[in-house]
């Protein structure tokens, strides 16, 4: 199953931007073992509309572009599930395990995800009740898409 990470908002060069690519990386490597290829991410440019509901709908009619049929659509959203790293990747083994050959894990810009998305989405998660700054976000995803893969994998970088 292909996996793309689908942002809002461009990540700087800097430390964040190495820490996040060095667990783009560890996953790109790591997951073919178990299925799980690494198909990139894609940044959007910020809604440029006046009203939060025009930015969302704007950057949620962008991000509905990228989505083929059958593909599963993961949103990150502080109003998500809170799910265990172990829940986390039995969900993307059980998403590959169905049969779909492609996941879209959409981090939307500073509104929020828009309701359209919502309806579409396989899967809504949160990474904690705290808002976090986007540039961390990616660096918890790629981390937690390397621990999926080593979770699958039964690798022992995951120790519970």
């Amino acid at each position: 199953m292909k996996i793309t990470v689908h942002a809002v908002g461009r990540m700087k060069a800097g430390p964040e931007k190495q820490l996040a690519d060095r667990y783009f990386e560890r996953f790109a490597k790591s997951g073919p073992a178990v299925g799980l290829e690494f198909a990139g991410i894609v940044e959007i440019a910020e809604g440029r509309a006046q009203t939060v509901n025009e930015r969302r709908r704007e950057e949620g009619q962008k991000l509905q572009t990228h989505l083929q049929p059958g593909t599963a659509l993961v949103l990150l959203d502080e109003r998500g599930k809170n799910l265990s790293s172990e829940d986390f990747a039995g969900r993307i083994g059980s998403l590959r395990d169905g049969g779909r050959k492609a996941l879209v894990i959409a981090i939307g810009g500073a509104d929020g995800h828009d309701q359209s998305l919502r309806d579409l989405a396989d899967l809504t998660v949160s990474l904690g009740a705290l808002t976090w700054p986007h540039q961390l976000v990616r660096i918890m995803l790629g981390e937690q898409l390397y621990r999926a893969a080593t979770i699958l994998s039964g690798h022992p970088y995951h120790r519970p």
